[in-house]
């Protein structure tokens, strides 16, 4: 971890270009620190202070430190809560939570780390004994805080996890009484400090749970004022109908609602982005909290379950699946027709906009980079990588 100053210790930053969080436009100012507090912003040259070190920042900016709102730091800070890589680029806080958190184990959850193995080094039985003592949804953020990270850490409560709570990893409405399950998770995770519930529409299991669903589960979370924070169920040929779905979960139950990277996916849905903002606009001026993040430019990242049809992975049985040739086939097809109730953005983006950025059999490496499409020429017109006995 990083080495902290002494309490006493004085530093001092001159010549920076000063961006101080309040809105105003940037100055030329200096910044003094004491310890690891801000103690002084002043304009440059005007910081009177005898410093123990001074840092010439000429041509730099010092700003605030930077909010990562969509964090996918759950199983690197398994590992090494150093952070470097957000800390490198003035990230100072991850809030985490998308679909999926590690914690609360209970419930209908059989294994946290199930779709995480092939990332955790190390002996799985450890890991796994240390989930599962995870019974509370704060034990989790409680042992990050034991062990020690360098950033700043929050947490929504993965919408993925509790459902899989409740309902396991089954296709279906949920019973009554798995939402009461549900519902009683979700209301202690926020107790816990959860800030709300994190959705992923378009990944399983997430993606199993009718807006009935999200409605009984927002309305837990509005009672404890917390937000929901949501990946649309499409962003694609279906983007007004999803963010219809968030506007009116949010106007039903009176939570606070961020779309997180509002786009519209694939050429042919980019003219549906005016009239999304115009109904997020109109919604807010109706009285509803729903707000919108967004990132500046034509890419995504994300895996495989995005190319997949939901089936394909229901009931935990991926793999299984994959190896049955019939189903195989069956998840081929589905794959290369197009369908209106998934997301399949690998369809969307083509085999040219697909580019390979992770695989895990090594025999696979000279294809990292690559896009789909180049590959498939490599071998012949054959784009499955997905190996019948277990693989990407």
């Amino acid at each position: 971890m990083p080495e902290r100053k002494p309490a006493g210790s004085t530093t001092l930053i001159t010549g920076a270009r000063v961006i101080d969080g309040t809105g105003n436009p940037w100055f030329y100012g200096d910044v003094v620190l004491t310890g690891d507090t801000i103690a002084a912003i002043a304009p440059a040259g005007r910081a009177a202070v005898s410093a123990a070190e001074t840092v010439d920042a000429t041509g730099l900016v010092v700003c605030p430190g930077f909010i990562d709102i969509q964090s996918h730091s759950i199983v690197p800070f398994l590992t090494d809560r150093r952070s470097l890589s957000k800390i490198t680029q003035g990230v100072t806080t991850e809030i985490m939570g998308e679909a999926w958190t590690p914690s609360p184990s209970g419930g209908r959850i059989d294994d946290p780390f199930r779709e995480s193995w092939p990332h955790i080094p190390g002996d799985q039985d450890t890991w796994r004994e240390l989930a599962h003592s995870w019974t509370r949804f704060g034990d989790w953020l409680e042992w990050l805080e034991h062990e020690g990270v360098s950033v700043n850490v929050g947490s929504f409560i993965g919408g993925g996890t509790v459902r899989e709570w409740g309902k396991g990893l089954a296709l279906g409405d949920a019973t009554p009484d798995e939402l009461a399950s549900m519902s009683g998770m979700l209301a202690a995770a926020m107790e816990d400090g959860a800030f709300g519930i994190a959705t992923a529409l378009i990944y399983p299991p997430g993606c199993y749970a009718s807006t009935g669903e999200l409605v009984a589960l927002c309305e837990g979370v509005a009672a404890h004022r917390g937000v929901h924070i949501t990946h649309l169920r499409s962003e694609e040929s279906r983007l007004l109908e999803g963010s219809d779905e968030a506007i009116d979960i949010a106007r039903r139950t009176g939570v606070a609602t961020e779309i997180y990277h509002l786009k519209a996916a694939g050429k042919p849905n980019w003219d549906k982005m005016p009239e999304v903002i115009r109904r997020i606009d109109a919604a807010r001026a109706e009285g509803i909290d729903v707000t919108a993040d967004m990132y500046p430019y034509e890419a995504a990242g994300t895996g495989l379950a995005s190319c997949l049809p939901p089936w394909a992975e229901a009931d935990g049985k991926f793999w299984e699946n994959l190896r049955d040739p019939d189903t195989r086939a069956r998840i081929r097809r589905a794959m290369l027709e197009p369908a209106s109730d998934w997301e399949n953005l690998g369809a969307s983006a083509g085999p040219e906009g697909v580019i390979l950025a992770g695989l895990q059999r090594p025999e696979h490496e000279a294809y990292l980079g690559r896009s789909l499409a180049n590959v498939a020429a490599d071998r012949g017109g054959d784009r499955d990588l997905s190996s019948q006995g277990g693989g990407e």
